[in-house]
């Protein structure tokens, strides 16, 4: 197990920062190179390393990749590398992960990491607007796994793109749905909040998916494609 600082704030709803600690260490707690890298995040970016999902997420995005056999997987919004790292390492050998991002300089932060943990060669990093990545891919449906991590107004255009790239019985996960709890309370009406509310209400209502809201960190919904 890791040697994570414990000084960073505590994403999931609910949890005291000694509950939180209780439950990553009896799943799968971050190893070294996963916690050095939420070290160096919270070193080198400072408040902003809030935005680095929760090691309790990170191992079930890992778990989730290995339970369907992902072979192919996409990211939207990549940060400094942590969920990459948690993908990439479900991935056989011959497997690749697609990473979206616009920031050499946080991206960068997570490279050397990739490397150590062994996944450098299954990820393919393209520096550009997530939705120009996108656009760019063909619709063939031959993507098993999606994580969506980017910006709020534009999730429902990642979903739409993703929706011809990820193949019937493939997974999309979206995080923070849950946004801290703001989408339940009528007083916040910033961009984000009304976008992410708007997502969740027309998901709910999506016939292309399986769908399931879970609890985890900010809120991930679980999308099966049809």
């Amino acid at each position: 197990m890791g040697n994570s600082k414990q000084t960073e704030t505590v994403k999931s709803l609910g949890l005291t920062r000694e509950l939180q600690q209780y439950l990553v260490e009896h799943g799968t707690p971050p190893d070294d190179v996963l916690s050095e890298l939420r070290d160096e995040t919270r070193e080198k970016i400072g408040q902003l390393a809030m935005m680095q999902i929760a090691p309790e997420q990170g191992a079930f995005l890992t778990f989730m990749a290995e339970l369907i056999g992902a072979r192919r997987a996409i990211e939207v919004g990549t940060f400094t590398g942590y969920s990459a790292l948690c993908i990439a390492r479900a991935l056989p050998e011959d497997g690749q992960l697609i990473c979206c991002d616009t920031s050499r300089e946080w991206t960068d932060v997570g490279r050397p990491y990739w490397e150590r943990a062994g996944v450098a060669k299954r990820i393919d990093l393209r520096i550009a607007p997530a939705l120009e990545t996108l656009a760019a891919l063909p619709a063939d449906h031959s993507f098993d796994f999606a994580f969506v991590d980017a910006h709020k107004p534009e999730y429902p255009e990642y979903l739409e793109h993703l929706t011809g790239l990820v193949r019937p019985g493939g997974l999309i996960l979206i995080d923070n749905v849950l946004w801290s709890g703001s989408v339940i309370d009528p007083e916040r009406q910033d961009e984000s909040t009304v976008a992410i509310r708007a997502f969740n209400e027309a998901v709910a209502r999506d016939e292309r998916f399986d769908r399931v809201m879970v609890a985890i960190s900010d809120g991930i919904t679980m999308l099966r494609v049809r």
